[in-house]
């Protein structure tokens, strides 16, 4: 459910902020306090929406504390850890409001920065994404490898962000709740908003603080998954909806290859009077493989538009399993705009 009243030029939204949590007992607290201090201030409608994606200290048992006394703090426990991408899922499946604010949970976000996420929404965009225009994390594990995929994500998807992978973004729920998150697509979510609508996107400066307890859960595997990312999200930008597109190319460059082939053997055979023989067995051979092959990716084209076809006519499956959901939001009382 959301809200949303106007007044002339004025617009009051229901605000969301989704946190996905792993092992953050020794910051939670203090996150949850900030959060609370600076929402208040903007004197707004919101309510916090706290994942905890299957931690193994007492993050939920801390929360839920903090629940007891805030009917404005809900919170979503994983069955398990499902990653950031699943605790970001969840948690904007069940937040209320009409803008989703979504950001880490390791007071490497700010909160103090939310203000200027929520000016810029009322300012008419769909998306505000967060740019840790000064990095503070390491120069060779994060820092370099960042720079050179978000230079490549700039390349592929033609929008001007220079950070696509911070979490720390704002959303209006018409934008969002048409994009389903899996894998690691969360750092994706503008990407994948444009390829579907005609949406208008924001960039905005944030703080980036270096974690103040405990260590990065990320190292130099996470630069592998963000370049099969890409590709992944590449795929999807130009051939989900249709990708005979892309296999049926495929499968007639190396039928045509083949059929060639062949037609040479047969005009070396008419004019020269070549056998095979003589040309060599190994090039009628080819000749068989690539028109073989280029059926196979016909036929795979296919089977991948049916699979497309399943997808939008079937189910939606999830990638997380919810044990509990603590905290449902009331209904919202608006005084009057002056």
């Amino acid at each position: 459910m959301r809200w949303l009243l106007r007044k002339g030029s004025w617009t009051l939204h229901f605000y969301s902020v989704v946190v996905p949590l792993y092992n953050e007992e020794s910051v939670v607290e203090e996150l949850y306090q900030r959060l609370r201090a600076e929402l208040d201030k903007l004197k707004v409608q919101y309510e916090i929406v706290f994942v905890d994606d299957g931690s193994r200290d007492k993050t939920y048992a801390i929360i839920e504390k903090l629940q007891i006394g805030d009917s404005r703090l809900k919170l979503v426990k994983l069955r398990a850890n499902f990653g950031q991408t699943g605790g970001l899922a969840a948690g904007i499946d069940h937040a209320s409001g009409d803008v989703i604010i979504t950001m880490d949970g390791d007071l490497q976000h700010a909160p103090e920065d939310i203000p200027t996420f929520i000016e810029k929404i009322n300012e008419g965009y769909d998306i505000v994404s967060g740019w840790r225009k000064k990095r503070v994390d390491g120069l060779i594990l994060r820092r370099i490898p960042s720079k050179l995929a978000n230079k490549f994500m700039r390349y592929l998807s033609g929008i001007e962000l220079h950070d696509f992978g911070t979490t720390f973004k704002a959303y209006k729920r018409d934008v969002i709740e048409n994009i389903r998150l899996y894998g690691q697509f969360h750092r994706f979510v503008p990407v994948l908003c444009r390829a579907a609508m005609k949406v208008k996107i924001a960039e905005i400066p944030i703080k980036n603080i270096v974690r103040p307890v405990g260590q990065s859960n990320y190292g130099i595997t996470r630069t592998f998954t963000v370049f099969f990312d890409l590709i992944r999200i590449k795929f999807l930008m130009s051939f989900f909806n249709q990708p005979l597109k892309l296999f049926g190319s495929i499968g007639m460059m190396l039928g045509g290859l083949g059929f060639l082939t062949l037609f040479y053997i047969l005009v070396q055979r008419i004019i020269h009077g070549s056998t095979l023989a003589v040309l060599g067995s190994s090039i009628f051979l080819l000749a068989v493989f690539l028109i073989m092959s280029g059926l196979q990716f016909v036929l795979f084209g296919l089977l991948a538009e049916l699979i497309v076809k399943l997808y939008y006519e079937g189910h939606k499956v999830r990638c997380y399993k919810v044990e509990k959901v603590v905290g449902e939001f009331p209904s919202p009382i608006y005084g009057t705009l002056g």
